[in-house]
């Protein structure tokens, strides 16, 4: 872990604009009429509308999307009663947290008002605004009757974060941990160590899950909380034991078998973690120092099994694996309330998630390789992109059932889609590419079968039902890597192009390599010896019919595949080169650019070939190619330099095919911005279109334009490079490429592979749109 000083955290809060969070416009502004329609008058049509039909609130403003974090500032983050304004980055920081994974929007609000009446008061003032209420860093007692009372008086869901979002994610955490222990929940031994609004809750939600009462024993600063205390609180009362036996922490845990601290640090020795029940488990969630360190809880029993609230150990509890996907699934319901329904739903989603195959990007994140189920992994990650999906979908089904929706979900599988879009994890288009491919999958051959990302990729493949994947390696090594990443190979064949076994095959392709490149020069010895490098090998493969698609490039130079795959299969008749695009998928739209990765410095003869094989290329994608020719002059400006033979391709692109919208040469300004172009430039056959295909001058700009786009905008899904214009299915990754990049180039290779195999029945289109 990276070590957190005052001076970086000042400066990571100060710096550029002050504060974490900002509000953006999300409707069209620079117009009068954008204007007019914004505020007065058309605002007062949605107003009328709402006076008529209160719920329609949700249809014409943000109140569905819009939670309010509300805080007194008398709890905060273990820092106690530093009042509201002083809390106020930290409910900035919530606000953050709320964004970036539940796609919320989010008012940080500081109420200086310690009067519980009086608090209640303010937020019931306001309450119309939001859709939801996340109380915060709000001290016991008053936390409970502040919560209890919001919750009968608005219609909204109103959640104590620091109560149920702890109860949650624990309570996740224990059913798998018990599970793990081979232990049941009715049965075990639970001592809780707090007695504040976590503590509380989360006992209170264990009993939901199965816990006796009688079996709990929990503890405050003065000991064990006996019945015959004298002014116990209601909440101390409900866990009030009537054993008589035990008064200290260590009398308590001795023989338990569930230890949760909600307390302070160091407060469990190891002797008293040694005195536990075999397979003990502890979460201390002591924050920043635990109860009891990991390492010291590992060394005094190495059969525990440990949480912390520390995201440098393992099983992290930690609220953001909770409450962004809880209000999440809460708001698309427009829900009324947040009930226990929900709340074990959320906790139940959870717990499931954690038993399932871990993404590639968790892994990643974490720089391991052998996250599954078991002792070290029983809680998700925070940084798992299924959260969203599994949780906000299970919170949002318990809301319908319970009765507390106002809006019914039918289509989850479309709710889902739409909450991976939400956050810009799976694309419709993505979504589309793997399914269409799964529906016909095909032999891919992956040419760097020992690389850790081509063989993530190449088993994710396999498991969608993207392909039938072929690996080039050495079975020994393969199996080595596959074990040392926990990837499960067995399926998948594996294709050693230089044992002896291969001779005939490695001969047979020679033969057809040398034939086909008789008058330049081959001879079969030379197209033999070629044989052993992985990618004459494998485009072989393709083109002699024993694979469908190759995927080749990430350690390979791109020099060196180019002229591979010209030799080999081929540049197709109609063209004089090949090419390959990029698809960037943003919020303003789907953009292609070509081409990012052959062609350096094309003459007009390529530019040419370029901009039919990028019309082509769109269309296979079931989109009309709208192409704006890029360079540094618009329309003829520039009489010398790249912009001419930019204009003679534009022009003989325009005579053979007239009705193909395509234009330039123009700036990138212009190709963009409609109204700018058709208000500067009537004449252009672009005009009342919207370019959704840039081609450039060359490489250069080409691969640096989409580089660019990437690097500012990380948001945008990058898909590519795509080949286009060889005879077979051949296509490039480079070494930057993700497993998940990987996997969308596989998808695309599947479907060309396929469209090769049906060309002859007409039936060149499969991508449909949804």
């Amino acid at each position: 872990m990276v070590k957190i000083t005052k001076e970086a955290a000042l400066a990571y809060h100060h710096d550029g604009r002050p504060g974490k969070i900002e509000v953006k416009p999300t409707k069209p502004y620079q117009t009068q009429t954008d204007l007019s329609l914004a505020y007065s008058p058309g605002v007062a049509y949605p107003c009328l509308e709402i006076q008529k039909n209160p719920n329609d609130v949700y249809k014409y403003t943000d109140k569905g999307n819009l939670v309010a974090v509300i805080s007194n500032g008398t709890a905060v983050l273990g820092l106690g009663d530093i009042g509201a304004m002083s809390g106020k980055p930290v409910m900035e920081g919530k606000g953050l947290l709320f964004k970036i994974y539940g796609g919320i929007d989010v008012f940080d609000i500081e109420i200086d008002e310690k009067d519980p009446e009086k608090f209640c008061e303010a937020v019931e003032k306001i309450a119309p605004t939001f859709g939801g209420i996340n109380l915060e860093d709000i001290k016991a007692p008053e936390c409970f009757a502040i919560e209890e009372r919001l919750k009968k008086t608005l219609d909204i869901p109103v959640m104590h974060d620091d109560q149920h979002g702890t109860a949650i994610i624990s309570a996740a955490g224990l059913m798998n941990a018990l599970e793990v222990a081979g232990k049941k929940i009715d049965e075990v031994k639970i001592v809780v160590n707090g007695a504040g609004a976590a503590a509380i809750s989360c006992t209170k939600l264990y009993c939901s899950f199965g816990a006796k009462k009688e079996n709990i024993v929990m503890l405050d600063s003065k000991g064990v909380i006996t019945s015959d205390r004298p002014n116990l609180t209601p909440q101390k009362k409900l866990f009030a034991t009537d054993r008589r036996d035990v008064h200290t922490l260590e009398e308590a845990v001795k023989g338990a078998d569930v230890f949760v601290g909600l307390s302070k640090g160091n407060v469990l020795t190891q002797d008293m973690v040694r005195s536990m029940a075999d397979k003990p488990i502890v979460f201390a969630l002591a924050n920043p120092v635990p109860e009891i360190s990991y390492e010291d809880a590992m060394a005094a029993r190495p059969d525990v099994l440990m949480s912390t609230g520390r995201s440098d150990k393992p099983n992290q509890i930690n609220n953001v694996i909770g409450f962004p996907y809880i209000f999440r699934g809460a708001l698309d319901v427009h829900a009324k309330a947040i009930n226990e329904e929900m709340k074990m739903a959320a906790a139940k989603a959870i717990a499931q998630l954690a038993k399932e195959p871990v993404p590639d990007i968790v892994n990643e994140v974490y720089h391991v390789n052998d996250l599954t189920f078991g002792p070290k992994y029983f809680i998700p990650k925070p940084v798992d992109p299924r959260l969203i999906t599994e949780v906000s979908s299970a919170v949002a089904k318990a809301a319908i059932e319970s009765g507390v929706a106002r809006h019914i979900i039918t289509d989850w599988d479309e709710y889902k889609e739409h909450l991976r879009q939400l956050l810009g994890q799976e694309t419709k288009l993505t979504r589309t590419l793997h399914a269409t491919a799964a529906q016909h999958p095909q032999r891919v051959v992956f040419a760097e079968g020992g690389h850790q990302t081509m063989m993530k990729a190449a088993v994710q493949a396999k498991q969608e039902g993207i392909c039938e994947p072929i690996l080039l390696g050495n079975p020994d090594r393969l199996n080595r890597i596959a074990n040392r990443l926990k990837l499960d190979i067995s399926g998948i064949t594996i294709i050693d192009m230089r044992a002896d076994q291969e001779q005939g095959r490695r001969a047979t392709y020679a033969k057809h390599l040398a034939e086909k490149r008789a008058r330049m020069g081959y001879t079969f010895e030379e197209a033999y010896d070629k044989m052993y490098e992985r990618n004459y090998f494998g485009m072989s493969m393709v083109e002699n019919g024993d694979a469908d698609a190759f995927i080749t490039g990430l350690y390979t130079k791109y020099s060196n595949t180019i002229k591979v795959a010209k030799e080999v299969v081929g540049i197709q008749p109609e063209f004089n080169h090949f090419a390959t695009m990029h698809i960037l998928n943003t919020k303003k739209g789907v953009f292609y650019l070509a081409d990012t990765l052959i062609n350096r410095h094309p003459d007009e003869d390529t530019l040419y070939d370029i901009a039919k094989l990028t019309a082509h290329g769109v269309r296979f994608f079931n989109e009309e190619p709208n192409i704006a020719m890029i360079s540094y002059s618009n329309f003829g400006t520039d009489q010398v330099g790249s912009p001419v033979k930019v204009h003679a391709a534009v022009e003989r692109m325009q005579k053979e095919d007239p009705s193909l919208a395509i234009d330039g040469e123009m700036q990138v300004n212009f190709a963009l911005n409609d109204e700018l172009r058709d208000d500067k430039y009537p004449f252009t056959k672009l005009k009342g279109k919207k370019v959704n295909t840039l081609i450039f001058p060359n490489l250069t700009s080409a691969n640096a334009s989409y580089k660019l786009l990437q690097a500012l905008n990380p948001d945008a899904e990058i898909i590519g490079p795509i080949q286009m214009g060889l005879n077979k299915p051949i296509h490039f990754t480079d070494f930057e490429c993700s497993v998940r990049d990987v996997v969308n180039i596989t998808a695309v290779a599947v479907i060309d592979a396929y469209v090769e195999k049906i060309k002859n029945s007409n039936s060149c289109l499969l991508l449909k749109k949804k």
